[in-house]
């Protein structure tokens, strides 16, 4: 009896690691932006997928370091520069077999600036073809009369007048790089001028190119598989798949990026298209098998001159030896679109380059001493910021 009472005891005294579920903890912002003025607010929301509607604790990390707070909110209020970086949080259920983790949530980045002017930028890439806003603003909201969009520091657009926001319409992959805002405003007979700290802004394709891969299913079958990249904002239309053996088609659309076929030789392609979007991407063709090719022709050989002596007997020059005529050769490199008008392999929708919006970097503010990254140690030193829950 003894001996079992023992055998308890160790086992109530024995450590138990934390348990992990499936579930993620999610973070959002309910107030303030990603980037904002030192002494500004901030707040942030904790919640939990679950589905099952268990009672969570919730806990807070800025980095690898725990916070103090915990619940459902974080509250940056009078924010500092120190104030800066990403912000996770994750929930602790305490359980009969012990705690319970979720994993922790994906980071918030928050960025608190101690200077006059920041350029707010979304915090989604652009995707070519559509629309980016992008905000200049100032400490204290000043009667602005000028502002200046930069492109890894060149002039990009300038507008006059109190609007502080620009319009990057019909993006290219040429106007991804980091984007800075110069602001101008007269004050006391004089015209004040501040510059931004760089902000990074990535453009992608909706559709990047597919790359087929073609995978020995068994002794009767193949695998296609459609590669690529799809970049659309949520919720994202849907996608089609379309696969092909020279240049025909196999079969109907389908959702999945991957088809079983019969293994035959042949040059074999895929096209992903967007029907909402109206866009469409092929893949470069690529064979399997021993492909059938032409037949070589045979050397043309002269017969030796049966008469030595002879004069030599004039005879026109044999016809050069040419492959298949140019169209037939490259039809086995090219795609033949059906009667419906489908593209070529090689073709790619909203491929047509934009205008360059680049121009020519012109300045000529009178006082540019208050264009600093970086406030007096006045504005940083503002009230401490106070990090609050409720």
């Amino acid at each position: 009896m003894d001996a079992v009472i023992s055998f308890l005891l160790i086992l109530t005294l024995a450590p138990v690691a934390p348990l992990e579920t499936s579930f993620r903890a999610v973070v959002e912002r309910v107030l303030g932006e990603a980037r904002i003025f030192s002494g500004e607010e901030v707040r942030l929301r904790c919640s939990v997928p679950d589905t099952h509607r268990s009672r969570w604790d919730l806990q807070w990390f800025k980095g690898s370091e725990k916070l103090i707070q915990s619940g459902e909110h974080l509250v940056l209020w009078k924010a500092r520069v120190n104030d800066s970086g990403k912000y996770y949080c994750q929930g602790v259920r305490d359980t009969l077999v012990g705690n319970i983790d979720t994993l922790k949530s994906l980071p918030v980045e928050i960025n608190v600036d101690g200077g006059w002017a920041i350029l707010q930028v979304p915090p989604h890439s652009g995707l070519v073809g559509q629309t980016l806003t992008f905000t200049c603003r100032v400490r204290g909201n000043p009667p602005i009369h000028e502002v200046i969009l930069y492109r890894d520091k060149v002039e990009v657009m300038k507008q006059r007048g109190l609007d502080p926001h620009f319009h990057l319409n019909h993006l290219t992959l040429e106007d991804q790089g980091m984007y800075s805002c110069r602001a101008s405003w007269d004050t006391d007979r004089r015209t004040r001028s501040v510059l931004s700290v760089d902000a990074s802004v990535q453009v992608l394709e909706v559709l990047t190119q597919p790359i087929l891969e073609i995978v020995e299913h068994d002794q009767q079958l193949i695998k296609l598989i459609c590669h690529l990249q799809y970049n659309a904002h949520a919720p994202a239309p849907p996608i089609n798949y379309y696969f092909y053996k020279n240049n025909q088609r196999l079969g109907t659309a389908t959702s999945e990026n991957s088809d079983l076929v019969r293994q035959s030789p042949g040059r074999y392609s895929c096209r992903a298209k967007v029907p909402q979007l109206d866009i469409s991407r092929w893949s470069e063709p690529k064979s399997f098998g021993q492909v059938a090719g032409r037949e070589s022709t045979p050397p043309f050989l002269q017969p030796r001159n049966p008469r030595p002596f002879a004069p030599p007997v004039s005879s026109p020059d044999p016809l050069p030896l040419t492959d298949e005529p140019a169209a037939t050769q490259a039809s086995l490199y090219q795609s033949t679109p059906a009667p419906g008008s489908l593209p070529s392999p090689a073709q790619s929708v909203d491929q047509t380059v934009q205008p360059s919006r680049i121009q020519p970097v012109t300045s000529s503010h009178i006082d540019m001493a208050e264009a600093s990254g970086d406030m007096s140690e006045e504005s940083d030193d503002m009230s401490p910021a106070t990090v609050t829950h409720s």
